[in-house]
């Protein structure tokens, strides 16, 4: 017999109608049907190490859970890959093909590498704040993670002369993390919510707040974990059905969402690389899909959201 025992626990409520079945039929500027929002992750020089921490990450390009109580140097100088070439390997080919993306980025991370704030201001691309340091807030206590939360807003705007306009943590935001985020204010949306297609509205304590959904499916972290990615092929045709199949059913209720996240150091490495450049190709000549920064899908769903009729 299932156990019928309940937990009690601080946080959000759960939500499992969101829209149902009559999901607002949203419309794209100048007719997109599909807009993709290209994420790109940058946390080289914010994560874990020992030299600050006491311990290693285990995001290098071998996901080892159980590191050494040492120095991991192959792990480091993964993670210095990613800012030292990655970046602008990224940075190359956004600028060739002209993409607007969505930068995630530590604000640590920027503050060690301030050439990629040059580069983001100059292409014009939006910052998605990803924290203080790339840190598992989950685990933390509330009064830490507000003092991060404020030293990080102060910091993107010391380095980048403005606050980030939306929020988004490490993979695992805290119970508290959405009622600090509302607390702290100044946020247009917030994207650490993975559970649907197209941005909604929340009430919390009776602030409104936009959720922009993120999404870990098509997230290039899937060439390290299983079911995951053997080549750099799997990943453009993993995206390409993701449009196709969405195109395929913007005909029948409306404009849709697509989120992929990439990371220097992991899509910056040359083979992962061509596969995302393939997929820009592709985007590029289909009728009807269009790249977004996540700043204007938010500001886009702010403005229009009430005239989009009601979904049959």
């Amino acid at each position: 017999m299932a156990s019928t025992t309940t937990y009690t626990a601080a946080g959000p409520i759960r939500d499992f109608i969101g829209y149902g079945p009559k999901a607002p039929h949203a419309v794209w500027p100048n007719g997109a049907k599909v807009v993709v929002n290209l994420v790109l992750n940058y946390e080289e020089g914010a994560e874990y190490s020992w030299l600050e921490d006491g311990r290693n990450d285990n995001w290098g390009e071998y996901n080892i859970p159980n590191s050494p109580t040492v120095r991991d140097l192959g792990t480091e100088t993964h993670f210095e890959y990613g800012a030292r070439a990655g970046i602008w390997r990224l940075a190359r080919l956004f600028d060739r093909y002209n993409v607007p993306v969505t930068v995630s980025a530590c604000a640590v991370a920027l503050q060690r590498n301030p050439a990629v704030i040059d580069w983001m201001k100059a292409r014009g691309h939006d910052l998605l704040g990803h924290g203080l340091r790339w840190a598992e807030y989950s685990t933390v206590s509330r009064e830490e993670e507000e003092r991060e939360l404020h030293q990080a807003v102060a910091l993107y705007r010391e380095l980048t002369g403005e606050r980030p306009l939306g929020w988004n943590c490490r993979s695992y935001p805290s119970v508290n993390t959405r009622d600090l985020v509302v607390r702290e204010g100044g946020f247009v949306y917030y994207s650490d919510p993975c559970n649907d297609d197209i941005p909604y509205f929340i009430d919390h304590n009776g602030t409104q707040i936009l959720i922009v959904p993120y999404s870990k499916t098509l997230n290039d972290s899937r060439y390290l974990i299983a079911p995951g990615y053997s080549n750099p092929r799997d990943f453009a045709e993993d995206c390409r059905s993701a449009v196709g199949y969405l195109l395929e059913e913007a005909e029948e209720i409306g404009g849709r969402m697509l989120t992929i996240g990439i990371h220097a150091r992991w899509t910056g490495q040359p083979n992962r690389a061509s596969g995302l450049r393939d997929f820009i190709e592709y985007v590029q000549k289909t009728p009807g899909v269009a790249f977004m920064r996540r700043l204007d899908i938010a500001r886009h769903w702010l403005d229009n959201h009430t005239t989009f009729r009601k979904g049959r």
